[in-house]
């Protein structure tokens, strides 16, 4: 009896520590850092903030340009908003975007389709390519504007090193 007790406690010691060291958030990438690494504009704060905490900080505007931030107003679909950089300007009213968590829990995309879809063109209301049906999201999406750092960041492009189970040799050559 004594030695199934012992067993009964150990068992709950185990899943109390597995819940208690990694907690549902643990290792998910979110926009407002990857944004901020990116940009190099330091605002930090939920992404809605983002705008308001800009203002005799850092130009803002409605005309896109490559190393802006995008920043997406809060709504009912992103109660804290998003942000996310210009990784190319294709047009006036269409961009390519590089962001973290927006089509997938914690995941980086890179050059992904945005449309102004705002009735004065002026970027309030945008339509961002979705991953899970490969196209353009069926929402519209509310927007304050762009976010223009004070330098264009050195590279649009940053190189993060992951490893996969099925990858560790090369995983070994990214350090």
């Amino acid at each position: 009896m004594v030695s199934g007790f012992r067993a009964l406690v150990a068992a709950w010691t185990l899943v109390l520590g597995v819940l208690i060291a990694a907690p549902a958030t643990a290792g998910v990438l979110q926009c407002v850092p990857y944004a901020r690494q990116i940009s190099g504009i330091e605002i930090y704060g939920n992404a809605h903030s983002w705008w308001g905490q800009a203002e005799g900080r850092y130009e803002r505007g409605n005309q896109p340009k490559v190393g802006a931030v995008l920043a997406f107003s809060a709504s009912r679909a992103m109660p804290v908003g998003h942000v996310a950089m210009v990784s190319q300007v294709v047009s006036d009213r269409e961009v390519l975007l590089t962001h973290a968590n927006w089509s997938y829990r914690g995941g980086i995309e890179r050059d992904v389709r945005a449309v102004d879809v705002s009735p004065n063109n002026d970027w309030t209301d945008v339509r961002v390519w979705y991953g899970p049906i490969g196209g353009l999201g069926v929402r519209s999406n509310p927007a304050k504007g762009f976010i223009y750092p004070h330098q264009a960041p050195a590279s649009a492009k940053v190189q993060i090193a992951m490893a996969s189970a099925s990858d560790n040799a090369a995983a070994g050559r990214a350090f």
